[in-house]
Formats: C-alpha cells, structure tokens, sequence
C-alpha cells in the first residue's frame, strides 16, 4: 500500500525526471542490461522507443497514483503481455532495482532516502498487480 506522503513525494519528483526522460530512461536501460544482461533478448523494439513508453507510463501512474486501483486492470494486462514476451517474476526486482539506479543518478542529491523509499513502494506496487496479472495465465 502507498501512503499519501509517499504519493506526494513521488508527484513532487516526477517533474525533474520527466524534464531528464530521455538520459533517464537510457540510464535505466543501461543499468538493466548490465545486471541481467540475459534480459537484453526481450527487448526487441528499439530501446529509445521503449524508453519513451517506460517515461509515458510512469507520466501515467504518477498521475493516477490516488486512484491505483483504477490502474490495475491496465497493470494487470500490462503483466499478460510481458509474461509473454518472456519477463518472470524474478526479473521484477531487478527492474526496480535498475529504476530506482536511474533516478538517483538523474536526481543526484535530491533522491533523499525517504524518496526512494516512496518511488520503491510506488514500484513494488506496480510490480505487485503486474505479476498477478501475469499469474493470472497460468492454467489452474
């Protein structure tokens, strides 16, 4: 669950990295890459075009964030489709590690510990409804 301080924390980041989406999705990508470069092979679109969906994503979640759960059907299929391009569960956290990398980096001294810990919950959240989305194909 995403408090209310850590929605406000997010939102009140976000613009600074939106300003930076570009380097910030390439740091991102980078970063992937380099701690499980086993990964790379998913990834089949051109890796700028895949970050500008990565930032138009977040733009969304961070504009949604109050209503999360209105979110969840769009995570939820979200999930689908990259449980079939080949994502498990285990990659999840090295996605948000990688995330949360990139935005230090972009944010340098202003990426506190307490605004980590909120782009952390507000990740693991998304992470959360995507996976059982995914779980959701599996045959019962």
């Amino acid at each position: 669950m995403v408090t209310a301080g850590e929605i406000r924390l997010v939102r009140e980041s976000f613009p600074a990295i939106a300003e930076l989406s570009g380097p910030v999705a390439a740091l991102f990508y980078g970063r992937l890459f380099e701690l499980a470069p086993h990964v790379r092979p998913l990834f089949r679109q051109d890796i700028a075009v895949q970050g500008r969906k990565l930032m138009d994503m977040l733009t969304t979640l961070v504009t949604n964030l109050e209503r999360f759960e209105e979110l969840e059907p769009l995570l939820k299929a979200m999930g689908q489709r990259h449980a079939g391009y080949g994502v498990q569960p285990g990659h999840y956290e090295t996605v948000t590690s990688a995330l949360i990398w990139a935005f230090g980096i972009a944010l340098e001294g202003e990426f506190t510990p307490e605004l980590k810990s909120a782009w952390c919950a507000v990740i693991e959240a998304v992470g959360a409804v995507m996976k059982d989305g995914a779980a959701e194909l599996l045959p019962r």
